[in-house]
């Protein structure tokens, strides 16, 4: 800001204040008596009586407008008040409530503007009311476009009396804030389906417990059961061929780990790498404490961002969406040598380590393979990359020039390049899957299971 600025502002400060805390304006009735009261000074002017018509215009419009002033109600004797959710999903539509309360009862119009974010969505009601009596309420809808804490800073009101030819403006001060977290509708599903039956994103995800150490149940022998597992005692109380059910054992410790480098801020089908992979790896998490595991989330970028140690029931879920969900990605290239380092620190029992990364051969560290095969000694080891559609797209493109060509070329040495890495890393014993954005989901629950399924761990 310049000097001069700087002095002009000086000047009009007393006018600024006076907008943002009250403010007495003229309304639309106002302006248009104010024509008609112009035309009949005019014609007053035409008759020859034009100063008589002028004084009394004014007499009359200075007398409505003190009437309508006085009527008013003084702002100590009305209260503002903000109702909103403490969190709302991405994209779930919310109601916010504004109240409005009066010493005596009033007769009133009562407009709102409230301190909406910008990245919410516009409200589609009619934000005014005809405020009878001693309270009032306002109500309208939005939704919240990005994750993230937002503040609801102030309350902008409008009323006009029942005259309407003046409004008082006013600001009231109520600090709020509202958490947005990612969309979590994926994750109900699971909490609320059944122990072996998910429907994850229209997919039906069923996983025979063909192995384990851990006695669950007796049920009824079925057709390709194990005759190994018959419970002779049971089908002798019965009378009926039973089995034994048996699932891995529970209590295993699942790590999952998120990258938040730029890479990750690429947008795929209107949004980016860190949004998918983020609800994605709640999803997993949810099915994991579910299945009786332990869960601990890390996340990083040059630096570690977020650790939540492994903990297990469904308050761990709240506690790891809690430290999570207003993660964004960092305009730095991931370090992910030195993530695996700190976890390799921190958590030395055998464990299921899940990485939700964009697997970019040329933005790979020096020294990773190298790590990671050590590291796999210890943990299993699975890997989870976003494909990238629009490169994808462009190897599906026609030749019908040499542009297209080329174009297409590129993006065939990128795709061979990605799967290239990807069979070096599965040749070192490490699981590394290439997923379409929408199917990231059901992927890592599927690979989850079936690594319980088969007790590797």
């Amino acid at each position: 800001m310049t000097t001069t600025s700087r002095k002009r502002w000086r000047r009009f400060r007393s006018l600024a204040n006076a907008v943002e805390r009250r403010m007495i304006v003229p309304t639309t009735r106002m302006a248009w008596i104010t024509s008609g009261a112009a035309i009949l000074i005019a014609i007053g002017f035409i008759a020859g009586v034009g100063l008589g018509m002028l004084l009394l215009v004014n007499a009359v419009l200075l007398g409505l407008s003190i009437l309508d002033v006085a009527l008013l109600p003084r702002r100590r004797s009305l209260t503002f008040s903000r109702s909103l959710p403490d969190k709302a999903d991405k994209g779930e539509r919310f109601q916010i409530r504004v109240r409005a309360e009066a010493a005596r009862s009033v007769h009133l119009k009562l407009e709102l503007a409230d301190d909406l974010p910008g990245s919410f969505a516009a409200p589609q009601e009619k934000q005014e009311i005809a405020w009878r009596g001693r309270t009032g309420e306002l109500a309208y809808t939005t939704a919240g476009s990005e994750r993230g804490e937002y503040s609801f800073d102030f309350l902008c009101l409008r009323f006009r009396g029942s005259l309407g030819l003046w409004a008082k403006l006013v600001r009231i001060e109520t600090e709020q804030t509202i958490r947005i977290y990612p969309d979590l509708s994926a994750v109900r599903g699971v909490l609320g389906s059944m122990q072996n039956h998910l429907t994850l994103e229209g997919k039906r995800i069923y996983r025979k417990q063909t192995s384990g150490s851990e006695f669950h149940a007796i049920r009824e022998y079925v057709t390709d059961d194990d005759p190994r597992q018959i419970n002779w005692r049971a089908a002798a109380r019965t009378g009926t061929l039973m089995t034994n059910v048996f699932r891995p054992e529970r209590g295993k410790i699942v790590i999952i780990m998120l990258d938040c480098g730029r890479m990750m801020g690429i947008e795929l089908d209107g949004r980016n790498k860190l949004d998918v992979a983020l609800e994605a790896a709640l999803v997993l998490a949810a099915v994991a404490l579910k299945q009786g595991d332990k869960v601990g989330f890390l996340a990083y970028s040059s630096e570690i961002k977020v650790y939540v140690p492994p903990g297990a029931g469904l308050r761990h879920l709240s506690a790891i969406t809690d430290a999570v969900y207003n993660l964004s990605h960092d305009f730095v290239e991931a370090s992910c040598v030195h993530a695996l380092e700190y976890l390799m620190r921190v958590q030395r029992k055998r464990s299921l380590i899940v990485l939700f990364t964009d697997i970019n051969p040329y933005m790979q560290e020096a020294g990773l393979l190298p790590l990671l095969t050590r590291l796999k000694k210890q943990h299993y080891l699975l890997f989870l990359g976003l494909r990238d559609e629009v490169l994808h797209r462009y190897t599906l493109i026609g030749s019908k020039s040499g542009r297209d060509a080329y174009i297409k070329s590129l993006a065939h040495k990128f795709m061979l390049d990605r799967q290239a890495y990807t069979a070096e890393m599965a040749r070192s014993g490490i699981a590394v899957i290439d997923v379409p954005v929408g199917q990231l989901a059901w992927i890592a629950v599927n690979r989850y299971l079936d690594v319980k399924a088969n007790d590797v761990l």
